[in-house]
């Protein structure tokens, strides 16, 4: 059984910095591509980031350019470096994988909350 433990979140102002982390439990090259999600209070789950398994990376519009998802294949961990944090990037983040474009398994989530 994959498990997927985030952490990494918490309080920040706006503008601050967070980088958010991902362990898993077994190969990460396993996987066909990994990824982040969130979730705002009252709101559905919104896809963040995306590296698939040779290194490329996707990106939600409204993060592009302040955020940067990365993978440590030696340590089976994915990163999310969150940059420029605003007050609407306040979510629980989630971190999945991918088995070809579906999303497969989930960790339990990590909040990250930025104030104004």
């Amino acid at each position: 059984q994959v498990q997927l433990v985030e952490s990494g979140g918490g309080l920040v102002q706006a503008g601050g910095s967070l980088r958010l982390s991902c362990a898993v439990s077994g190969n990460i090259f396993s996987f066909d591509a990994m990824g982040w999600f969130r979730q705002a209070p009252g709101l559905g789950r919104e896809h963040v980031a995306k590296i698939s398994g040779s290194g490329v990376t996707t990106y939600a519009d409204s993060v592009k350019g302040r955020f940067t998802v990365s993978r440590d294949n030696e340590r089976n961990t994915l990163y999310l470096q969150l940059n420029d944090l605003k007050p609407d990037d306040t979510a629980m983040y989630y971190c999945t994988t991918f088995k070809g474009l579906r999303t497969d398994y989930w960790g339990q989530g990590t909040q990250v909350t930025v104030s104004s």
